[in-house]
């Protein structure tokens, strides 16, 4: 299948689940608003979990693609850490499914993939990506965390700094999962995150331009 083709059926999955919950999806329905027959989609995706699986692989694939674009919006590594937390809160907020993948709360209306990896009988490269396992939210943690020390980390940054580097990362994105679930006051999220970011902390100095 057309990559674009892949991605109307996402489309119209990602539509329909916006509308209605995940157990009321039809995949007749999927693939006419996609525009292809319904063999077409299980050729592709094999089942509903399989669908299901891609469609949850794809959100958390953009997620973290935003991750990158907030780690390299700013020179000062505290904006950039500061606008990391606010792409997650606002990301979680816009997207149920980005929502129970950070956190790990699947309501009823959304489809429930197990997370470890599901044998796979496909030849569809795409599929057996979608069949591999999925981010658990320490999963998550450890991802963005991970991308924001390779952002920020100079290369002058010694192991002890790197450590220190690291753990501030991840209590950012600690702090910012914890805003998913109560939303902070005025200030809003970078305000929280600068205020937990104390000059003590370690950051590195390298800046977005010489990424």
């Amino acid at each position: 299948m057309m990559p674009a083709a892949r991605e109307s059926l996402l489309d119209a999955a990602y539509t329909a689940l916006a509308r209605r919950p995940w157990s009321a999806v039809r995949m007749v329905d999927v693939a006419a608003v996609a525009g292809v027959s319904r063999q077409t989609l299980y050729n592709e995706f094999g089942t509903k979990e399989g669908l299901a699986r891609a469609l949850v692989r794809r959100e958390a694939d953009a997620y973290l693609a935003g991750v990158e674009r907030a780690l390299a919006t700013h020179a000062d590594p505290r904006e950039r850490l500061a606008a990391t937390a606010e792409w997650t809160t606002s990301a979680a907020r816009g997207n149920a499914l980005v929502r129970a993948m950070l956190t790990g709360c699947w309501s009823e209306r959304l489809p429930s993939p197990t997370l470890t990896a599901v044998p796979s009988a496909s030849a569809v490269p795409a599929q057996r990506r979608a069949d591999g396992a999925l981010p658990s939210p320490a999963d998550f943690v450890a991802l963005v965390r991970d991308r924001a020390v390779a952002a920020l980390a100079g290369p002058g940054t010694t192991r002890s700094d790197a450590f220190e580097l690291a753990r501030s990362c991840e209590l950012v994105v600690r702090l910012a999962l914890s805003c998913v679930a109560a939303p902070p006051g005025e200030g809003g999220v970078p305000g929280l995150v600068k205020a937990a970011l104390t000059p003590s902390h370690r950051l590195g100095v390298r800046t977005a331009t010489s990424s």
